[in-house]
């Protein structure tokens, strides 16, 4: 009794011990094919948290609302509890199955024979595989990796909705700002209007000059209508991703934005939700090769039995009426038309393809980051130059007004004078909605929480 007792507590550590091992190769990291750096002068930066990166008080009860609200982030938290589940499904088949049974047997085969009766109640093991080459576990790493990589598609979903919330915040801010300038030339060109038509009526100015200013007026006012219709359609595009309407406060487009270094290692690309995401889906891949791999290998699985079992109810569990059962089975592939190798094959292939986007991920997000990096700099610099541009335009405008009134000039210098005034004057405004629009891009850029 007790040689058999060893025999069999060898046999399953040898199972144990057999079963600690998976084909297939182990995971290891691609080597990022990208610079190390991003830039110049490149600093380590901690991925940013919206509620200390955007600093316009305004703008973070939207994001808040948002994240709240919008649906693509619902789906994608959903995915997340659907992968979780898949996981644990998986998961469940490193470990036997156990169930409770009872059952009653009552039959008479022949009408000369006593009634025969049987009563069962037993634990029975539900068909274990036992994971001796690690396809179970193999398996159980794919959708855990699955799983993990749900997790980051989601917080990328997030990231891009923060980013998008407040690109569509800036961009209607910048259209009521666009609108309203366009609102404000039209009652300055009409008065202009007014006063060539006075002139022209005491004869010191021309029909001519009269229909140039009617026509700058009209100009001012289609470019009203025009950019009210795109502030209506980015406040409308703004509500849908926020979940419900939106009161845009007083425009703010010298809101102070989050100052970014002006290089980075290029290690932070790694922290990017997306790049994670590719990344697990890459482990995945390479787990389900494992899996792949054992399945040409014996497949052993133990079924069984024990419980007790009696011809009366009554002595079901009385003693001596013990009873077991152990069916263990191998099943050893021999021909499938190439069905196992084909599989091997698909699973390499997909790794081949799980390693190449995970590095056009990375590749993706270095640029994502040059630009924003590039953009920051330069539009500093533009910024500084509209922003002289629109006023010395606007001088010369008022230089050009003053010499028409006292006859010094024609309307035309005027007229050239207020077109000029007026498309710098627009072009500040879009160049300040540019500043913002790229720290909102950065943050996405940099997979910000």
């Amino acid at each position: 009794m007790k040689k058999q007792f060893m025999s069999k507590t060898m046999l399953l550590a040898m199972s144990l011990a057999l079963g600690a091992c998976a084909m297939g190769p182990d995971y290891v990291r691609p080597a990022a094919p990208v610079a190390s750096a991003v830039g110049s002068q490149p600093q380590d930066l901690n991925t940013p948290e919206w509620n200390s990166y955007f600093l316009d008080p305004a703008l973070k009860p939207v994001i808040d609302k948002a994240l709240a609200n919008n649906r693509d982030l619902k789906i994608a938290t959903a995915r997340i509890e659907e992968a979780r589940a898949l996981y644990g499904i998986q998961k469940a088949d490193l470990l036997p199955s156990v169930s409770a049974n009872g059952s009653g047997n009552t039959s008479r085969s022949n009408p000369d024979l006593d009634i025969s009766r049987r009563y069962e109640a037993n634990l029975a093991l539900l068909s274990y595989e036992v994971d001796f080459w690690g396809r179970v576990r193999r398996l159980s790493e794919a959708a855990k990796a699955n799983y993990l990589a749900s997790e980051e598609a989601q917080q990328s979903v997030r990231s891009a909705l923060i980013a998008d919330v407040a690109n569509s915040y800036y961009l209607a801010q910048a259209l009521n700002a666009r609108s309203r300038l366009a609102e404000q030339t039209a009652a300055a060109r009409q008065e202009s209007a007014r006063v060539v038509k006075r002139r022209v009526d005491v004869g010191v100015a021309n029909r001519l000059d009269l229909l140039q200013a009617e026509a700058a007026q009209d100009s001012a006012l289609s470019d009203k209508a025009a950019l009210s219709r795109q502030a209506v359609n980015a406040q409308n595009a703004l509500t849908l991703l926020v979940g419900e309407t939106v009161i845009l406060p007083a425009v703010n487009l010298n809101a102070e934005v989050f100052a970014l270094p002006s290089g980075l290692s290029s290690a932070v690309l790694l922290d990017r939700p997306d790049v994670r995401a590719a990344e697990q889906k890459l482990v995945a891949a390479n787990a389900n090769i494992g899996a792949a791999r054992a399945a040409f290998f014996p497949k052993v699985t133990l079924m069984g039995s024990a419980g007790v079992m009696s011809d009366e109810l009554s002595d079901l569990f009385a003693g001596g009426n013990r009873a077991w059962s152990f069916l263990p089975q191998i099943s050893l592939p021999i021909f499938d038309g190439g069905r196992l190798s084909a599989g091997a094959d698909v699973a390499a292939a997909r790794k081949v393809i799980a390693v190449a986007e995970y590095e056009k991920t990375i590749q993706m997000a270095f640029k994502d980051v040059a630009d924003v990096l590039s953009d920051q700099g330069w539009l500093v610099e533009q910024l500084a130059a509209q922003q002289k541009l629109a006023d010395r335009q606007g001088q010369r405008l008022k230089l050009a007004e003053a010499r028409y009134a006292s006859g010094l000039s024609s309307y035309l210098d005027v007229l050239d004078a207020q077109r000029e005034f007026y498309t710098a004057s627009q072009a500040l405004i879009e160049t300040r909605r540019a500043r913002l629009a790229v720290s909102a891009q950065a943050f996405k850029a940099l997979g910000g929480r």
